[in-house]
């Protein structure tokens, strides 16, 4: 009976270790949700960087590069690259803080808005196919698993 198990728990492992890893379907899953949001934004001229700049933009009208940085879990530096491509485009505006002048608030400009609702059309049909592929129940229950995940990963 101990050997059985035994064999079993080998038999287990061995299965296990064939397997990609946790991280990898992870990271696969994450660069296949990406390509095709890339791939839709690409004929009207966002990329997804600028996609989800201007996501958060609308989200919080107003702040600052750096607080964009941080929400959209991007360096500063390469928030200043997003930022200046859309500023090129006409797609947002940087004005001084009333109080701070330093600062710059960032907002998105009408020609931005309709940018982004172009985006978010293109984009919404993505999001549905692939979270229609699970019940709420697993959504609710994937949810959970990935903030445990990102808990113990020490975020």
């Amino acid at each position: 009976m101990a050997r059985r198990r035994l064999s079993e728990l080998d038999s287990t492992t061995a299965r296990q270790s064939q397997a990609p890893s946790i991280g990898a379907v992870l990271k696969r899953a994450e660069q296949a949700m990406m390509r095709s949001k890339s791939a839709a934004l690409k004929p009207i001229g966002l990329t997804l960087a600028q996609y989800v700049a201007l996501v958060e933009l609308d989200r919080q009208p107003g702040i600052t590069g750096a607080a964009l940085a941080r929400a959209t879990q991007v360096t500063p530096q390469a928030m200043m690259v997003v930022l200046k491509s859309l500023e090129d485009q006409g797609l947002i505006a940087r004005t001084p803080h009333p109080r701070h002048p330093i600062v710059l608030e960032v907002r998105v400009s009408d020609a931005g808005r309709e940018a982004l609702s172009a985006a978010r059309k293109r984009v919404a049909p993505i999001e549905r196919r692939i979270l229609s592929a699970f019940s709420a129940a697993e959504l609710d229950a994937l949810r959970e698993l990935l903030a445990r995940w990102i808990d113990a990963a020490g975020d």
